[in-house]
């Protein structure tokens, strides 16, 4: 679809959601949001006519067009506060897919064997090239956060978890530090596997292609993963074993190694420059200048994430997150049917947030309300997970000063709560990071994050897979369980009286 074409598209979508007409009738107790109510959203956003809802495809259109007008016909109106932008907030991107790879690799002059499908190479220009004996960076930093060499040039051997030196402050996560690495002049910047993800999936995952936000568009000219066995066999021309080279990282004094293997790195890319867009509607306050409040969850999934000849091409994405985007359209048709709230509330779907927090990253750079006025963000994510009961989780416990007010209100509505920090586990790979980041007070709660193994469970099996569909299998007790907690969490931070909350971000 071009620019041109989807601009007009998106234009007509938003004018439609703003004059259809406000059926919701306002009552002061609305009944409990149903388990059909979230399944009925969840059936249409996670269908095979979305396509999977990837960022610059016909399905986002399609996505963007029944959040929006679901929002309109409960009385909400645009919140992008951009009267050239109704609705949709533009999220310039670059995509890049990889579609031919070439990996040599010699050692003392002889040919050393790599597992061809035990890497995954990605350029940053339509076709890129490196040669060179890999540095092994370890985590690529010091203690304080800089980097630990100078890899102008090198190809670079980084592992993909994160540092834990003692004493430390917070330091980059991964991305960043590829980043880092990249604006340092790398010439291919590598890392291992991350634990936890099948290789499979983590394969098909990386084929289907990587964005960048355009305003942030810092790559190496190769960016690559490495299946176990092929990080191992180049850590062993060093005479390293992988659980060595994990614990010399780990030290502060580590000195990068330079690995003597040379490899000969080719890659052929697709490259695409295009607006996806961020999604937003508002529930006006009655008391301007009190502060908002932000309910949001990202929209995007894969998209078409096979090739043609596989039996099912689609990655439906039903639990991530078409579930949690159910949650927010409920939410948002109840506290429209409510009384109205001192602050304005705002109910937001990101794009692109599989691909690293970036329409989330766009909004906290470029917000439509001041950061300094949202009061409270609260992001919803992956909630069909839990049966209904489940215990109540916090993604930032400890992090803001909410974990109280969180679980008094999921108290008074009967939900038990979970008071460890496992869940924070998480923290970074949701988009209430980005705008946490940003001085915002975020937080995630539910019952999705409250079982760790029925959690991992998900996470490898179906997570990021065509099976990622709605069946009748799949547990929406919980989903339904969160939607009510939302409504009453909404409620509680959108009342200047209970909560007169002092200004936040920046």
């Amino acid at each position: 679809m071009t620019q041109t074409f989807r601009h007009r598209a998106l234009t007509a979508l938003a004018l439609a959601a703003s004059i259809l007409p406000i059926t919701a009738q306002a009552q002061s107790k609305p009944a409990p949001i149903s388990e059909a109510e979230v399944r009925a959203h969840i059936a249409q956003l996670a269908s095979d006519a979305f396509e999977g809802r990837g960022p610059g495809s016909a399905g986002e259109t399609k996505t963007l067009d029944y959040l929006a007008k679901t929002w309109a016909s409960y009385g909400l109106v645009s919140g992008t506060n951009d009267a050239a932008h109704p609705w949709f907030q533009p999220v310039p991107l670059v995509e890049r897919k990889p579609y031919a790879q070439a990996v040599h690799a010699t050692a003392r002059g002889k040919a050393v064997k790599l597992a061809e499908d035990g890497v995954a190479l990605s350029g940053r220009n339509p076709a890129d090239r490196a040669t060179g004996e890999p540095l092994f960076v370890g985590y690529g930093i010091k203690p304080d956060g800089t980097l630990n060499a100078d890899v102008k040039g090198r190809i670079v051997l980084m592992l993909s978890g994160e540092p834990k030196f003692e004493g430390a402050a917070k330091l980059p996560g991964l991305r960043d530090r590829q980043k880092m690495l990249a604006a340092s002049g790398a010439a291919a910047v590598l890392i291992t596997a991350p634990d936890g993800v099948p290789w499979s999936a983590l394969r098909a995952q990386l084929a289907n292609g990587s964005m960048r936000l355009a305003s942030d568009d810092v790559s190496a000219p190769i960016a690559g993963v490495l299946r176990g066995d092929v990080s191992e066999a180049m850590l062993r021309a060093a005479r390293l074993s992988a659980a060595d080279a994990g614990a010399k990282a780990a030290v502060p004094g580590f000195v990068p190694v330079t690995l003597p293997v040379t490899l000969d790195l080719a890659t052929s890319t697709a490259v695409r420059a295009f607006d996806s867009h961020n999604v937003i509607g508002k529930l006006p306050g009655t008391k301007p200048g009190s502060g908002a409040i932000l309910l949001l969850g990202h929209w995007d999934h894969f998209g078409i994430c096979r090739s043609e000849e596989a039996e099912d091409r689609i990655c439906n994405g039903a639990v991530d997150n078409a579930s949690g985007m159910a949650v927010l359209l409920t939410v948002a048709e109840r506290l429209a049917r409510g009384a109205q709230m001192d602050r304005d509330v705002y109910f937001m779907g990101t794009t692109a947030e599989e691909r690293g927090l970036l329409g989330a990253y766009y909004f906290a750079d470029h917000p439509v309300v001041p950061l300094g006025d949202i009061k409270v963000a609260l992001n919803v994510d992956t909630v069909a997970i839990a049966p209904a009961g489940a215990p109540v989780a916090l993604v930032g416990r400890g992090e803001n000063g909410l974990d109280g007010i969180v679980d008094e209100v999921a108290k008074s509505m009967g939900r038990t709560v979970d008071s460890d920090t496992e869940a924070n586990a998480f923290i970074r790979r949701q988009d209430g990071w980005a705008l946490g980041a940003k001085g915002v007070k975020s937080i995630m709660a539910g019952g999705s994050f409250s079982d760790m193994k029925l959690l991992q469970a998900f996470l490898t099996t179906v997570y990021h897979q065509p099976d990622d569909e709605l069946t009748d299998a799949t547990p929406l007790g919980g989903a339904a369980d969160d939607a009510n907690l939302h409504v009453e969490l909404t409620r509680h931070f959108a009342d200047e009286a209970k909560y007169p909350a002092a200004p936040t971000g920046d």
